[in-house]
């Protein structure tokens, strides 16, 4: 299961547990607090729900930007709501404000920055670049 800013790491996490032999589902949460700003309005939308039945299967949510720890919250308690076993939590980036209480696993240390590319944007912009960068004075 993933969130939208994550399809990119999605997939080459997808395609690493392929090389090791583990065939997982797909599937895509549409979530959004940010809109077109920089900086989180506090309330959750669910834009485009998962499609598959998740009841009785455990879960990975994958997403992009660990900060707040918000939207994987929200997202798991979403995912457990709709009858998941198990929901566990994997993140491309974690601010170093973030507290990790809730999160399984991440691929690194981002810096206190708005990070943009690889799937992550900036008001809809710079999802494709092919590499991870900062906003500057952001």
């Amino acid at each position: 299961m993933i969130l939208l800013g994550a399809t990119p790491f999605a997939s080459d996490l997808m395609r690493a547990f392929a090389r090791r032999g583990i065939d997982m589902g797909f599937d895509g949460l549409w979530l959004e607090s940010y809109a077109d700003a920089r900086e989180s309005s506090g309330r959750m939308l669910v834009r485009a729900d998962v499609a598959r039945p998740v009841e009785g299967r455990g879960i990975l949510l994958v997403d992009d930007v660990f900060d707040s720890g918000r939207t994987i919250s929200f997202a798991r308690d979403h995912m457990l709501h709709k009858g998941a076993s198990e929901v566990l939590t994997c993140v491309f980036a974690r601010k170093p404000e973030a507290v990790a209480e809730g999160l399984d696993a991440w691929a690194w240390d981002a810096p206190h920055r708005y990070l943009v590319g690889y799937g992550m944007d900036d008001a809809g912009k710079m999802r494709g670049l092919p590499f991870v960068g900062a906003i500057k004075g952001a």
